[in-house]
């Protein structure tokens, strides 16, 4: 009798609990980066943004998390080799051990307050069983190369965007004489970019695994529609918005803050459901291989279907950890990096999800946490050097180095008590 049989339904309780503490890991860890600016530029209160990404990240991930999934994470494994293929059961303790690892780091790092990437925590997780306990031939170096090569990418390039956006906020909205008149004048744009960015994460991100499988031109056609819809009802909302004199007396831009604000619940709904959508994969994957292999006796496929209470998995352990512990990470994205005002916030997002929609369409495997940071950066450095909270930073920056050989040591660790519990 095989391991696989003999073990199988053991292996499927673990998978489920060790999935969902890496979902609740994604959820507590990485909401950061779609509700972390919206509550530190006063946009949205903790608990509205706890509400709004419940609702959406659970939606995100259960609706368009994937009726079909890559079950070996990222392509990094290669499942055709014979070595997988005599032996199921190293499969099986290889993805349990990376789930428990990844979760494992998440939690150190939730503790701590630091963003780390919960798609590279589960990276370093299967390279490291996955070079130590099979063999180095299994994994797919090249990838692993992209995917270390976006820590520098995606920072600098959402960094480059956050910074250029808000200069141009600076230039023909804040540093004028009537800023209130200029923001109703200029905000349209703004909004239409809005719209065709937040439309183009959730089309290319979101909807591809719920009968919309859309290519990047459809995708591209219809977020410029939603973008000259959304410009349209901005306007009509604008023209109800009024200048408040008192207000602006204590604070000059208090009226135009308001009008920031507004358009800010507005891409942190989008970028939740986007970031559910996309990162339960994370838990989802490995979680699926182990499944896999199970119900099918010992076989590998490279693909398989996700059976809908295996996404409920993910998307409750996402919820989960966004309600007990999002809130650690969100005051370091939100306040601990450089003050945000809803303006500030505003760009930061925007070129967040510019970044995600550009790394999308041409396949740059990136980390949406490092994306965001690197967007919060650059709207810091627009006003100075001096805005910049460096002692932050710099920690931020060495838990990303650690991230990837921290969920590799774990999860070879993880691996060989596997191994020596089941044999």
């Amino acid at each position: 009798m095989s391991i696989i049989a003999e073990y199988g339904t053991v292996f499927l309780i673990l998978a489920c609990l060790f999935g969902f503490f890496m979902a609740w890991g994604v959820g507590a860890n990485d909401v950061a980066n779609a509700m972390g600016t919206s509550v530190g530029s006063g946009a949205l209160t903790v608990k509205q943004a706890i509400f709004i990404a419940i609702l959406l990240e659970f939606t995100g991930a259960y609706l368009a998390g994937g009726s079909v999934t890559e079950t070996i994470r990222k392509g990094i494994i290669d499942p055709s080799l014979p070595i997988l293929a005599d032996n199921p059961n190293l499969l099986v303790y290889g993805m349990l051990a990376s789930l428990l690892a990844a979760g494992t780091w998440l939690l150190i790092a939730t503790h701590y307050g630091w963003p780390v990437s919960t798609t590279h925590s589960i990276v370093g997780a299967i390279v490291g069983f996955a070079a130590v306990g099979i063999s180095a031939d299994t994994v797919s170096w090249g990838k692993v190369a992209a995917i270390v090569g976006s820590w520098v990418v995606s920072p600098l390039m959402s960094g480059l965007f956050a910074f250029l956006i808000f200069v141009s906020v600076q230039k023909l909205i804040l540093d004028t004489e009537n800023p209130f008149r200029n923001a109703k004048r200029y905000m349209p744009l703004y909004m239409f970019l809005v719209g065709f960015m937040m439309s183009m994460v959730t089309l290319i991100k979101g909807l591809k695994h719920i009968g919309l499988p859309l290519d990047y031109t459809e995708s591209t056609v219809l977020s410029l529609i939603i973008g000259l819809v959304i410009m349209f009802i901005g306007q009509m909302a604008l023209a109800k918005i009024k200048e408040d004199i008192q207000a602006d007396m204590s604070f000059h831009f208090s009226s135009v803050e308001k009008v920031f604000g507004v358009m800010m619940i507005f891409t942190a709904c989008s970028m939740a459901f986007a970031h559910g959508s996309n990162d339960v994969a994370n838990a989802v994957g490995p979680l699926a291989a182990v499944v896999s292999v199970v119900i099918s006796g010992g076989e590998i496929v490279g693909k398989s279907s996700v059976p809908p209470w295996v996404l409920l998995v993910g998307a409750v352990g996402i919820v989960a950890g966004l309600a007990t512990w999002g809130y650690k990470v969100m005051a370091t994205i939100g306040s601990h990096i450089t003050e945000l005002t809803p303006s500030r916030g505003f760009a930061a997002e925007l070129a967040a999800a510019s970044t995600v929609v550009m790394a999308s369409g041409t396949g740059l495997p990136i980390s949406t946490t490092h994306t965001l940071v690197g967007a919060v950066l650059g709207v810091g450095l627009a006003r100075g050097i001096g805005a910049l909270n460096l002692r932050v930073i710099s920690t931020i920056f060495m838990s990303w180095l650690v991230t990837l050989p921290a969920g590799a040591i774990l999860a070879i660790i993880f691996f060989h008590c596997l191994k020596l519990i089941f044999g």
